[in-house]
């Protein structure tokens, strides 16, 4: 019987927080080009107690910093063992890249948001997605490694 190899714990960590990151990132100059940015928290000229847009971006930079962070963590973990169709992972990789792409062609426009609240909006996209995809990638290793474990166990009986 062929023993299956697994990644490093640590190489499936550092690309998962990476692909957390650079989703949230994609996601953060996508919201800011149509009115959904951070920049907003900063701004004295509203009345509002937090702009709508602000809280929207905020939550949707973070959920998918997460979730990239865990279904990276999670595809890298059952890719090795051959879980995953070759059609499936053509697939992810056609989404991500033509999303990075969206994101690389927004990002080459001029910006709607001022300079100094801009910058300050992109390091806390930067920090929030890179805080949410350790979180992902750490829980979707946590269970992958304990299913592993369990199924080590079962095995050996």
């Amino acid at each position: 019987m062929a023993e299956t190899t697994f990644f490093p714990r640590r190489l499936i960590l550092g690309a998962a927080v990476i692909s957390g990151v650079l989703l949230a990132l994609a996601v953060h100059m996508l919201g800011a080009r149509y009115g959904l940015d951070l920049g907003g928290l900063w701004r004295s000229d509203t009345h509002e107690f937090i702009p709508a847009g602000a809280a929207i971006a905020w939550w949707l930079i973070a959920t998918v910093g997460f979730s990239g962070g865990y279904f990276t963590a999670t595809l890298m973990q059952s890719a090795v063992s051959g879980q995953i169709p070759q059609r499936m992972r053509q697939f992810l990789i056609a989404v991500g890249v033509l999303l990075l792409a969206g994101a690389g062609q927004v990002a080459s426009a001029p910006s709607p948001i001022p300079t100094v609240s801009g910058v300050l909006a992109g390091l806390a996209a930067l920090c929030l997605g890179a805080v949410m995809a350790c979180c992902g990638a750490h829980f979707a290793l946590r269970r992958g490694w304990s299913v592993i474990r369990k199924s080590a166990k079962r095995f050996s009986k």
